[in-house]
């Protein structure tokens, strides 16, 4: 009889053993609770919890990365725009994260999506295409105010993925930029013929002050023309230029 006792009792102790084990990871922490009531946390390694009396609950610690759904947003410039967001987020208190709220994970991601409508729908369309990186940093503070205190979880980085425009707004935004560029070039072309026309005058002025330097520039022309080897050249010198320049200033007067 002592012998099968001792059996039973060695039996109700494995048992106890077996279910009152817990391996916690090395990314995780256990939160024990006992009758309802919490005890503590458990670190990573064998842990060992008094069965049916305590519960316990394990949190991962690592990084949760969510890509959110696509929301339809109208902007504070009334354009319907349809957003791409992803929100990675972490538990730092892992007794916040099973006490003070039921299901940590999902209501993160509903304040987060809550959070994207609010600040889109307060924000102008250029200031989302232009300014992304400001209306990120601005969602991930106001998600982790609200969600770091009280449920212990903290929002690392939010991004906005996409920015889908309708296609109205895209085929305007083509014209738009097809005529900025158009008038980048005419600007362009202006200034560099307003740049040519001030060389041209400088060099008239000099050509006009040295009269050896239009000479110059004349044996210069004719030896280009010449290289053509399509052309009759008349050589003329500057003085013979001259001179029917002035024999034609006497034929015009009366």
């Amino acid at each position: 009889m002592d012998a099968w006792l001792i059996v039973l009792i060695a039996f109700v102790v494995l048992v106890l053993i077996a279910f009152g084990s817990k391996i916690v990871k090395q990314y995780e922490r256990g939160v024990v609770l006992r009758f309802g009531r919490l005890v503590g946390t458990r670190n990573p390694g064998l842990n060992f919890i008094l069965p049916i009396i305590d519960r316990m609950t394990k949190v991962s610690l690592r990084i949760i990365t969510t890509v959110l759904e696509p929301q339809e947003v109208i902007t504070r410039d009334n354009v319907t725009v349809k957003v791409d967001a992803v929100v990675y987020f972490m538990v730092i208190d892992p007794v916040n994260a099973v006490i003070n709220v039921e299901n940590y994970k999902e209501a993160t991601i509903q304040l987060a999506l809550t959070t994207l409508r609010s600040v889109l729908g307060q924000s102008d369309l250029d200031e989302l295409l232009a300014h992304r990186d400001q209306i990120n940093s601005r969602l991930r503070q106001i998600i982790d105010e609200q969600t770091e205190e009280p449920w212990g979880v903290r929002a690392t980085l939010v991004e906005i993925k996409d920015v889908l425009l309708p296609e109205a707004m895209q085929r305007a935004m083509a014209r738009q930029a097809e005529s900025e560029r158009e008038k980048r070039a005419k600007i362009i072309h202006a200034e560099g013929e307003k740049a040519a026309a001030g060389t041209l005058a400088e060099a008239a002025q000099i050509i006009q002050s040295q009269p050896a330097a239009l000479q110059l520039r004349y044996l210069q022309t004719l030896v280009e023309i010449a290289g053509e080897k399509n052309s009759t050249i008349i050589p003329l010198t500057v003085d013979i230029v001259n001179a029917l320049g002035n024999g034609a200033k006497l034929a015009q007067k009366p």
